[in-house]
């Protein structure tokens, strides 16, 4: 059935009984003219039948669930003495794994030939109402999740794609030739691909780019090319509307928890390497948008970042740093870091607070998330005219882009309204785990921290929360192991771990005593010392979020 061609007599009504069809046809093989289907397409599916040449015999009707349908495109053939014009339409179901009892996307393309009459040009027009009419009836086939208000990447939209070819195990941009660039053209998706060529240069040139020639930014890479670009966007001076960019990430790295979050999102079944990729391609390629959560992350030195995945003090830390001398063997070297690290474990002291979720209903007196300023803090964010109103909604969601602001002389910098400053004490609404010998301190806002690591198994992209782990002294390295291999399957938190605590947070303060140690954010390094963050819920878009 697969790259089955096909002919429509002219005339062709749809079937008795068939509701919502909009086009039905009769197709003959593109290799054989004696093969012919029955193809008709509804609302929600293109059925295809073959037809039997013995009266009364049919076999089986196929049907394409247009969900899955990532584009369709009408074509001559490659022969230039032929007539007949093809429409051709890629689709990405679900389908058993070989040798495996699991499902994953498999790429299916439908072929069929149009040949009404000796006029090439009729025949190619009949081609593309095919065409166009299986490509508009895929637009409005968008899964959607009650509660959130999505927007979509607009149609033609315009993609740069930024590539670390030094990912992983350097196979980047071999993965996005191999996998990822056939996929795009299918779904009419132009883009302008980047290759990074050193540490920070996403950073710089998203935060000097022309924004208004793109609609969406994507990352192949790791998850430390998208903080790289997060930061970079909120550099900016007009961050506000720069943050509202969509963004989308493709796995090119060893990590990629932010691609595994995304598909679990989906609510697809797991995926890893390839069928991971091809799972995040088919949702970029969709462009559904929605909110993604930010995190606010103050330094010792009054520097602020911006987080889209997790902090983290202690052995998770020690295990992302220490394991890049893995880098050549792909997600394998987190397993490795892991065993090398528990072969020395090592207890880490220091004093942690947060504010619960129950207790964050107000900010701080006097601390507005949007502060009008005449001076700013270069390390303490960026600065934008301030907003005075916004242009219809609804006219968002069709276009997919973010208004333009009504600008007046103030500036305004995203404050952080439930922290005090640093160096400060903490509000009593606040609570303060006494000082404390930890193994490790994990602040995830993500579902998964890697691939085949299920960290919070009810997160999502956009729920407005921290997820704060932690782990105290005295956990045995057989238990501690087995917590690690429990969150394979987010079955961690039911181990009934007396030294893991788990708490919903919209702010924190860690302040390390233990005078030697690591602190990663999204997996990279940072200054060690006392460090503080808050949630700002919904701050950023995120395709197939």
């Amino acid at each position: 059935m697969e790259n089955a061609g096909a002919e429509a007599p002219r005339g062709q009504q749809p079937p008795n009984g068939v509701a919502g069809m909009l086009l039905h046809g009769e197709f003959s093989d593109m290799l054989d003219d004696k093969v012919r289907f029955s193809v008709s397409l509804t609302e929600r599916a293109l059925t295809i039948r073959r037809i039997c040449a013995s009266p009364g015999a049919a076999d089986a009707a196929v049907l394409f669930s247009l969900t899955d349908c990532v584009g369709c495109r009408s074509h001559r053939g490659p022969d230039g003495t032929d007539v007949g014009a093809y429409f051709t339409a890629y689709f990405y179901p679900f389908k058993r794994r070989w040798m495996s009892a699991g499902v994953s996307r498999q790429r299916v393309e439908q072929c069929f030939r149009v040949a009404l009459v000796q006029d090439p040009l009729r025949n190619l027009q009949e081609a593309e109402k095919w065409a166009r009419a299986i490509r508009d009836a895929c637009a409005r086939q968008k899964p959607r999740r009650d509660g959130v208000l999505y927007s979509e990447v607009p149609r033609p939209c315009r993609v740069m794609i930024l590539v670390n070819p030094n990912s992983g195990r350097g196979q980047a941009l071999q993965l996005f030739t191999g996998h990822m660039q056939a996929m795009l053209t299918e779904a009419a998706v132009p883009y302008t691909l980047v290759i990074t060529e050193h540490q920070n240069h996403a950073r710089d040139l998203v935060r000097k780019t022309d924004l208004s020639q793109w609609d969406a930014l994507v990352i192949m890479s790791g998850d430390g090319l998208l903080y790289e670009v997060i930061n970079g966007l909120m550099e900016r001076e007009d961050w506000q509307e720069a943050i509202q960019i969509p963004l989308g990430i493709l796995p090119g790295g060893s990590g990629n928890a932010l691609a595994a979050s995304v598909h679990h999102y989906s609510q697809a079944p797991p995926a890893w390497n390839e069928e991971l990729l091809l799972s995040c391609g088919f949702l970029l390629c969709k462009g559904l948008v929605g909110p993604m959560d930010l995190v606010s992350i103050h330094l010792p030195s009054r520097q602020r970042l911006f987080s889209f995945l997790s902090l983290a003090w202690g052995f998770v830390a020690d295990v992302d740093i220490e394991s890049e001398k893995y880098r050549h063997v792909g997600a394998i070297r987190f397993l490795m870091g892991t065993l090398v690290r528990l072969a020395s474990l090592r207890v880490y002291q220091g004093r942690l607070a947060y504010l619960p979720v129950k207790e964050a209903l107000k900010p701080l007196k006097g601390r507005p998330h949007l502060l009008p300023s005449t001076a700013q803090r270069p390390s303490l964010g960026s600065s934008l005219p301030c907003q005075n109103a916004v242009t219809n909604s609804s006219d968002n969601m069709v276009t997919g882009k973010t208004p333009a602001p009504r600008r007046d002389s103030r500036t305004c910098t995203l404050v952080d309204s439930l922290l005090p400053e640093l160096d400060q004490p903490l509000p009593e609404s606040w609570t303060v785990v006494k000082e404390v010998d930890f193994i490790l301190v994990l602040a995830i806002y993500q579902s998964h921290l890697a691939e085949d690591l299920w960290t919070v198994p009810g997160a999502m992209a956009d729920d407005g929360v921290i997820h704060l782990f932690y782990v105290t002294a005295g956990i045995s390295r057989p238990a501690l192991l087995r917590l690690f291999l429990a969150m394979e399957k987010g079955a961690h938190l039911a181990c009934g771990c007396p030294h893991l605590v788990y708490q919903k947070v919209k702010a924190l303060r860690l302040e390390p005593i233990s005078p030697e140690g690591m602190i990663t954010v999204d997996g990279e390094m940072v200054e060690y010392g006392p460090v503080q963050a808050q949630i700002h819920p919904g701050l950023a878009r995120l395709i197939g979020g």
